[in-house]
């Protein structure tokens, strides 16, 4: 008996279930990340980071990120400054976060970062950073950044809900009267 024409036979569903299974694993990549800024979205940054804090809950720090008057930047340059100021500001952030951490878009002009080691030197250099101008076309878009950061280990329990609700805070805390507190 030739088992060839069974085995090729066989052979075609598994190849079809690969190729949907490849197709399928990049669609799901591809959604947690933000199309605009390369960095995860919070649905991708949620299990990584859980993961780290998980892992290194005394080394751990979690940050927040917001733009300040970011939306006068789309009224005053248009919406492409804007993104070239979220795509700036997304790649400074990655870049600072290196290899042992990660970023996140969380919506608008909301950032996050889980990182290991956040000295206050370190924490320094993502404020210098952030600061620095966004060329687009003929004009730098004013935007300020206001950086929140929550150590792991000055929670009671080490959790990523409680780490960004602290760096929520924080943020806010370097926000005079709720506004801007550093301008670019």
């Amino acid at each position: 008996m030739d088992l060839a024409p069974i085995l090729a036979a066989a052979g075609v569903p598994l190849v079809g279930w690969s190729t949907h299974s490849t197709w399928l694993y990049r669609r799901l990549a591809t959604a947690r990340r933000d199309p605009l800024t390369g960095l995860h979205t919070r649905d991708g940054f949620t299990i990584r980071a859980e993961h780290l804090i998980r892992s290194h809950p005394a080394r751990t720090a979690v940050l927040f990120i917001d733009l300040d008057d970011f939306k006068a930047v789309n009224d005053t340059h248009g919406h492409a400054a804007g993104d070239a100021v979220l795509a700036a500001t997304a790649a400074r952030i990655s870049v600072w976060c290196g290899a042992h951490g990660l970023a996140a878009r969380l919506g608008g002009d909301e950032f996050a970062a889980v990182v290991l080691d956040a000295t206050a030197e370190r924490l320094e250099a993502l404020s210098t950073a952030l600061l620095k101008p966004v060329s687009h076309l003929h004009g730098l878009p004013p935007v300020g950044a206001s950086v929140g950061h929550c150590h792991l280990a000055e929670l009671p329990v080490p959790s990523l809900t409680d780490a960004l609700a602290a760096a929520d805070r924080d943020m806010y805390s370097h926000k005079p009267d709720g506004r801007t507190s550093r301008r670019r």
